[in-house]
Formats: structure tokens, C-alpha cells, sequence
């Protein structure tokens, strides 16, 4: 009998157009090799240019959809995204807590990429207080970063990165990468911290133009390099790398961002919309 994939249990929010959400984390993990399992957190209504609306789903429906499928296979990894309420977070931080020694990589999606809010400060506050303790790995963006580990008590104006970093460890996260998307930079460096610091730095080029679900693909893709068993060092490096091909792949079907092509590697590569990535 041929032996399955590993299995990745996503929490996350639909998205109709194809480019984020958990049609972005179904495609990322199927095109890694993974078997993607779908708890749907919230339905949106999207397309490429913003969101126009948000229904979270029923908490205890969430719970169930995740204690089925947890209970008809083993999973290898868990992926959060898309929230949508305090009690869906109280709801996923129970579920997660009876399998601790499952790995979890937390998206903390905030904002769209259009900037429209996804979280309020009550979630924010359940998601450090019940989700990020029980994280492997969190990835936020630098603006992510920031707000989460904002401390209304620290008379610091602007907080480093590293000081970021360290603070969302102290939290209970074992590792947090950090994407530079958002800084001003001219390569985007992407930084991957631990209790003892930076582990890694990437570097890679900026592509032209804006994408739709790219912090998406990349959680996603770090879920399916850990649920294969990468060191996490490894596992991190191998998950950009298939970003960054992605999003210099991505096409434009809408009116609004580019998507990015998770099935790149399918395709010829002529229409490449770059050559090279730099990492380091």
C-alpha cells in the first residue's frame, strides 16, 4: 500500500478569489506534497482588490470541524490563519492544546493586504494570551510584528524588530520569523529568531507589484517543509524559496493584486517574471 502524505490541519477563512485564505493554504500544501485537511474559520466576500465583508463562523463549529477529522486521522502539523472572533480563538487554542506535541505555525492575519481589519484588540489579547503560548513557529509581517507585541507599558516609541522577536517569545512562542515585506530595504530580509537570538537571515530580491496572499503562502509552505521533517533552520529556508518562486511566477487574473502561481513548478518557465533569488 502506498503510505499517505502527511497531513496539515489548516484553521483559516475562505477567500473566493483563490489568492489567500484557505484556498491558498490548500494549494501551497497540495503542491508540497502534503494532504491539506480544512477547518473554515469565516467566509469573506473578496477578490483581488479588498474585502468587502467577513461572517466568522459559529465557535463551536469550528471546534467540531477539527475534533472530526482529529479523531479519523493523525496530522502531522497545525496552521492557523484567519480567525475571525475571540471565542473562535478560545475554540482552536482548546482543540490545539490536547495534541501539544503537534507542531503549530501561526499566520497572525490582522489586515488584508488592502489594509482591511481582520482582528480587533480583543483578539489580538486572546490570540497572546491562549494561541501564541502553544506556537512553533509565528510569522508575522514587521507590521504584525509590532502590534503584537505592543507593550502599553514600555515607554519605547518604536521597539526593534529583535525586541519584537523576543518579546512574542517570552509569550510561549519557540520560534518567530519575521517577513520584511513592509520595510524599507532594498532586498526583502526576511529574519528567523529563537530564544538565543537570530537564527537566520534571508535576503531576496523585491518583485514589482503587490500580492495577494503571500504571507499566506508562506506559512503554508513552512507547514508543509515541517510536516516533511525538516530541522526548522532548513524548513524556513525551503518555504521562502518556494514564496519567492511563487510570487515571481504570480499572474493577474483580476483587477486588482497579483496572485501567486503555487503550481509554478508545473509550468514552463519562460514567462518567469524574474531569474534569480539571493539567499543568505
Amino acid at each position: 500500500m502506498i503510505s499517505s502524505p502527511p497531513a496539515v490541519l489548516v484553521f483559516a477563512g475562505t477567500d473566493p478569489s483563490g489568492g489567500a485564505g484557505l484556498q491558498a493554504d490548500i494549494l501551497t500544501l497540495a503542491s508540497m506534497g502534503c494532504h491539506p485537511l480544512s477547518v473554515v474559520t469565516a467566509i469573506t466576500v473578496q477578490d483581488t482588490v479588498g474585502v468587502a465583508d467577513l461572517l466568522p463562523i459559529d465557535a463551536e463549529w469550528i471546534a467540531d470541524q477539527a475534533r472530526h477529522v482529529l479523531e479519523d486521522m493523525p496530522i502531522a502539523v497545525f496552521k492557523i490563519g484567519l480567525l475571525g472572533s475571540v471565542e473562535a480563538i478560545a475554540a482552536i487554542a482548546e482543540v490545539v492544546s490536547d495534541y501539544p506535541d503537534v507542531p503549530l505555525i501561526l499566520d497572525p492575519v490582522l489586515t488584508s493586504g488592502r489594509g482591511d481589519a481582520f482582528a480587533t484588540e480583543d483578539m489580538i489579547a486572546a490570540m497572546r494570551e491562549l494561541l501564541i503560548p502553544q506556537t512553533t513557529v509565528i510569522t508575522p509581517n514587521s507590521l504584525e510584528a509590532r502590534r503584537l507585541a505592543e507593550d502599553r507599558d514600555d515607554d519605547a516609541d518604536d521597539p526593534s524588530l529583535a525586541q519584537c522577536a523576543q518579546r512574542l517569545i517570552d509569550l510561549g512562542a519557540q520560534y518567530v520569523l519575521i517577513t520584511g515585506t513592509h520595510e524599507n530595504t532594498p532586498q526583502v530580509v526576511n529574519t528567523l529568531y529563537g530564544e538565543s537570538g537570530v537564527i537566520r537571515n534571508d535576503a531576496w530580491q523585491r518583485l514589482p507589484g503587490q500580492y495577494h496572499g503571500s504571507g499566506c503562502t508562506l506559512a503554508s509552505a513552512l507547514a508543509a517543509t515541517v510536516a516533511n521533517g525538516l530541522p526548522m533552520p532548513e524548513a524556513v529556508r525551503d518555504a521562502q524559496e518556494f514564496t519567492w518562486q511563487a510570487l515571481r511566477s504570480g499572474f493577474r487574473p483580476g483587477m486588482g493584486q497579483y496572485i501567486p502561481d503555487r503550481l509554478f513548478w508545473a509550468r514552463d518557465d519562460d514567462e518567469g517574471r524574474e531569474d534569480d533569488a539571493s539567499g543568505g
